[in-house]
């Protein structure tokens, strides 16, 4: 692990494995680097992997004031130029999705190419989910929150045989402000008028069940992005990567190998 300033003076903690051309994986809401911990090594025989903690999870820096997806975005650059690179592979998931499109419209020379995964072009055009979704993350039992955050994540035989720790459902150490301005920033996201603008080869992959993030953004980003590819994982919830990472990996493998033969 290493730490890089971000231009107001954020310490952010980055961790690098694998080697290769360099790729940035983006952890979900509220998660730090961890979230990667399952799949992180399905690319480090191709890739140079690079995770960061977002202020606020981790090793990093949690001021008590404004997040926004965009601000992580330029996090993201920090943590580019801590390490001298001028161009890497971006691959965001949740959340993470959404600070990569604020990756590739800010930084387009900075970004290789992109993925999105699981989720959304936020605003008034993405596709929220629905009150039950909503209701079941609202409880008052926090147990009872996280079993319907699992199951959001995970089909039902995947955690039968998967029963945990769980490295998706949020930093456990993480300050309540902190969850609360992540969510704040999430929920703030809209990149709707600039993804057209967006000049990296793009997919975008979402699993088919999931509702969490409705599937119905995946072809919402994959028609307004130019030349953007479309893979929908079958029978998968939000944590596709993960539970279908068999299918899911091998794809985005395929899709940043495809781009060395362009």
């Amino acid at each position: 692990m290493a730490r890089a300033t971000a231009a107001d003076g954020v310490g952010l903690a980055h961790q690098v494995g694998g080697g290769g051309e360099p790729l940035v994986l983006l952890a979900g809401q509220a998660n730090s680097h961890r979230w990667w911990d399952g799949v992180r090594r399905d690319f480090e025989h191709t890739h140079r992997t690079i995770t960061l903690d977002y202020r606020g999870t981790g090793d990093s820096d949690k001021p008590d004031e404004p997040y926004s997806t965009r601000g992580f975005a330029a996090d993201v650059i920090a943590v580019l130029d801590d390490l001298g690179i001028d161009r890497a592979h971006v691959y965001g998931t949740s959340m993470g999705g959404r600070v990569a499109q604020w990756v590739a419209a800010d930084h387009p020379e900075r970004v290789a190419s992109l993925i999105l995964g699981c989720t959304s072009p936020g605003g008034a055009h993405g596709i929220e989910r629905d009150d039950s979704v909503r209701k079941s993350l609202a409880q008052a039992d926090p147990e009872a929150v996280t079993r319907a955050l699992l199951e959001l994540m995970y089909t039902p035989a995947w955690l039968a045989d998967h029963p945990g720790p769980h490295n998706t459902t949020g930093d456990p150490a993480m300050p309540g402000f902190a969850r609360r301005r992540h969510l704040a920033a999430s929920a703030r996201h809209d990149a709707w008028d600039v993804l057209p603008a967006i000049s990296a080869p793009t997919l975008v992959v979402h699993g088919s069940d999931d509702v969490f993030n409705p599937a119905a953004n995946a072809p919402l980003l994959a028609d307004r992005i130019p030349g953007a590819k479309l893979f929908l994982v079958p029978g998968a919830r939000h944590a596709y990567f993960e539970e279908f990472r068999e299918v899911a990996s091998p794809a985005v493998v395929r899709f940043l190998s495809g781009l060395k033969h362009r």
